[in-house]
Formats: C-alpha cells, sequence, structure tokens
C-alpha cells in the first residue's frame, strides 16, 4: 500500500496530468466490464439458457473496486456532493478552519478503516482495519465462492483451482490509503488557499448559473 501511494506521489510531482488520465482510464475500463459481463450474462442466460456462473461474483468485485478506487479520485477532483450553505455563512477563518476540519475527518476516516489499533493511544481498546482483513486473507489463502482460474492456467502454473480472496480484497488497504492520501493534499490546499473545500457543496449554484439563460433560449 504504501509503495502504491509512492509511486502516485512521485508520478503527480512528475506528471500530474497522467496520473489522472490513468485513474479516469482505470475506472472507465472497470464500469466497461461491468456492463460487458452483464450483456453477455444476460443473453447467454436468456438466449441460450447457459452463462458463467462466476459473473455475479466477478461484477460485485468490480463493483467494490470502482468505489473504493473511485472515491480517491472524486476526493481529488472535489466530487463528493455536500452542504456549505452554512459554512458559507461563517467569516472567511472561520470557514477555512472547518474546511481544513473536514479534510482531516476524512483522512481520520481513511486512518481508522485501514487500521483502528492506533485509536489505543486515546483509550480505545480496538483492533482491526483493512490491513489486517487483507492480512489474514493473504495468510489464510482462502478462494473466492465462484471465480475460478481456467483450466489452462491450473494445468501450466499450478494455481488453485478457485481465485485467492486476498487478490479480490487487495483494492481494501489501497483504496483507503489513495483517499487517506487525498485528503492529506487537501488539507495542504485549503491551508495554501489553492482550495476551499473537500466538496463540491456549491455544484447546484453552478449549475443554476451555468443554465440560467437555457430558458429564455
Amino acid at each position: 500500500m504504501g509503495a502504491v501511494i509512492l509511486v502516485f506521489y512521485v508520478a503527480e510531482r512528475r506528471n500530474p496530468d497522467l496520473v489522472t488520465r490513468f485513474e479516469e482510464n482505470v475506472l472507465a475500463v472497470i464500469l466497461a466490464l461491468i456492463t460487458i459481463v452483464s450483456f453477455v450474462q444476460v443473453i447467454a442466460r436468456y438466449g441460450f439458457n447457459s452463462g458463467w456462473t462466476g459473473a455475479l461474483e466477478f461484477t460485485r468485485i468490480l463493483f467494490a473496486w470502482m468505489i473504493l478506487f473511485g472515491m480517491s479520485y472524486g476526493l481529488k477532483q472535489g466530487m463528493h456532493l455536500g452542504v456549505d450553505a452554512l459554512l458559507r455563512l461563517f467569516p472567511k477563518r472561520v470557514f477555512r478552519f472547518f474546511a481544513i476540519f473536514g479534510a482531516v475527518c476524512a483522512f481520520l476516516y481513511a486512518a481508522i478503516l485501514i487500521e483502528s489499533a492506533w485509536l489505543g493511544i486515546f483509550g480505545a481498546n480496538t483492533r482491526g482495519g483493512a490491513m489486517v482483513y487483507w492480512s489474514k486473507m493473504y495468510q489464510i489463502g482462502i478462494g473466492l465462492d465462484d471465480l475460478r482460474y481456467p483450466e489452462w492456467m491450473q494445468d501450466s502454473l499450478g494455481v488453485k483451482e478457485r481465485v485467492q480472496r486476498w487478490i479480490a480484497y487487495l483494492i481494501l488497504p489501497i483504496g483507503l490509503g489513495l483517499f487517506g492520501f487525498r485528503a492529506l493534499q487537501a488539507i495542504g490546499a485549503i491551508w495554501r488557499g489553492d482550495r476551499e473545500l473537500i466538496i463540491a457543496g456549491h455544484e447546484a449554484e453552478d449549475l443554476v448559473a451555468e443554465n440560467r439563460n437555457v430558458l429564455k433560449d
């Protein structure tokens, strides 16, 4: 997870547009796969009374990957919806304080879900998180319910029949780690004045402004 975040950080320092295109392409490919697999499965099921037994599990995993990978991209682009009407009533310094506070909460959200043992410094008796869960799946090596490797891979590579759960769940630490990384970036951007909020609370206002003259036309 740390290596992935480091790669994103270094790549963005050199070519931020390339990283953005990569994130968009990953999300587009995942969405396309979900659509194609679901469409083919419907045709096979109702047209030929057959189908792929692992299709439902595969699309469910892809959907989870899209959410967990996409939420960091959404935070980066300021696409998460929120309500900022009350915040904008405060003076500029108070508004900025709450904006940073919101970004800090986003980072803490990711940090707690990744590994909650650090909450012990506040007296909380808790342990667990995405890293713990993924590590257990990796150590146990248990397979998914329906997803299986092709027979040629089983014969030539000697892999197990079922795809291991740790492969599918790898997005848990990576997605949450990237979300925390984007939250830290947002904290810095708000502090420098390059960004107002981590949310797109003004989206409705912008849409009204953009389409103000539509009815007149």
